[in-house]
C-alpha cells in the first residue's frame, strides 16, 4: 500500500522497481495485489495485457481503521487507555508530550465552538 500511495498508480514493474532488495518475486507482489483487491484496498485498469494499479483507499483512511481496531482489540475500546499506554510506555521526549497536548488541547477548544 505504501508504495501505490507514493505513486498514486503504477504497473507492475513501477512497483517492483521501488522495491529495496532482495526484491520478491512478481508473483508475491502479484499475490498481495490480488489480497489487496479482495479487501477493497486496490483496483486496477487494463491497458492490453498490463494492469494499472492504484489505491481506493487515503492512508488516512487506512490508518485510522487499523489504529480504532487496535483500540478496540487491545485497549477494552478505551482511547483514555491507548493514551495513557502511549504516554507512558513509549520514550517521548518532553518537547513531543507537549505538542501531543497542544493538539489535544486544540481538539478540545475545536469541539467547545462547535457547541
Amino acid at each position: 500500500m505504501k508504495l501505490l500511495w507514493k505513486l498514486e498508480k503504477a504497473f507492475m514493474r513501477d512497483l517492483l522497481n521501488e522495491v529495496p532488495d532482495p526484491k520478491p518475486a512478481p508473483t508475491t507482489v502479484v499475490t498481495l495485489l490480488k489480497r489487496m483487491i479482495d479487501k477493497g484496498f486496490v483496483s486496477y485498469r487494463l491497458y492490453g495485457n498490463s494492469r494499472e494499479y492504484y489505491p481506493l483507499i487515503r492512508k488516512a483512511d487506512y490508518f485510522s481503521d487499523h489504529v480504532n481496531g487496535l483500540i478496540k482489540d487491545f485497549f477494552n475500546n478505551s482511547p483514555v487507555q491507548f493514551a495513557s499506554f502511549f504516554a507512558n510506555e513509549t520514550d517521548l521526549t518532553k518537547e513531543q508530550l507537549q505538542e501531543m497536548r497542544d493538539i489535544v488541547n486544540k481538539k478540545i477548544e475545536s469541539k467547545t465552538r462547535g457547541k
